[in-house]
């Protein structure tokens, strides 16, 4: 929430912005040439705008709720150990999967009230994410966050194919 206590009703992150100009500058110089062809660029700057939005978010303040931190489907729930570059214990954790498509929102958020322990990234490639091998492979950012009681809990953000930016 704003400082205001009102909820903004639609907000595009400001990387989007210039993406949309661009689109919507060619789209106008188009239309002047062949409208076919600006009517295609304007859904494609309406699509921009889609991508880049950042609606607000009510995430609870209690402790033993966490929140998923991205949009998209739930594709695994399983445990798996911390990834090696957080030098953390080898000891299996609680692992969700999320899978974003491209008309998911694309912002990542806490999904939880912590204070940031270690922020580690590593460069990778940009495999398909729905392999098993992208989530050791791809390019991805990890997390730590460790809670008021001593609870740490991890998110790993792993680029893919079309997401090619952390």
């Amino acid at each position: 929430m704003t400082p205001t206590n009102k909820k903004r009703q639609f907000y595009i992150h400001p990387e989007g912005w210039k993406f949309a100009l661009i689109f919507f500058a060619g789209s106008t110089g188009l239309y002047f040439l062949w409208v076919p062809a600006a009517i295609i660029g304007y859904a494609l700057t309406f699509f921009v705008i889609w991508f880049f939005r950042d609606p607000e978010r009510d995430v609870p303040n209690d402790a033993n709720k966490i929140v998923s931190s991205a949009d998209g489907k739930v594709c695994l729930i399983d445990e798996a150990i911390p990834p090696s570059e957080l030098s953390m214990a080898p000891e299996k954790m609680k692992r969700i999967c999320v899978f974003m498509n491209v008309f998911n929102v694309h912002v990542n958020r806490s999904p939880i009230a912590a204070e940031i322990e270690n922020i580690v990234y590593k460069k990778g490639q940009f495999l398909n994410a729905s392999l098993d091998k992208a989530s050791d492979k791809n390019e991805r950012s990890s997390l730590v966050l460790k809670t008021d009681n001593d609870v740490k809990i991890i998110v790993v953000q792993i680029a893919g194919l079309i997401a090619r930016r952390i």
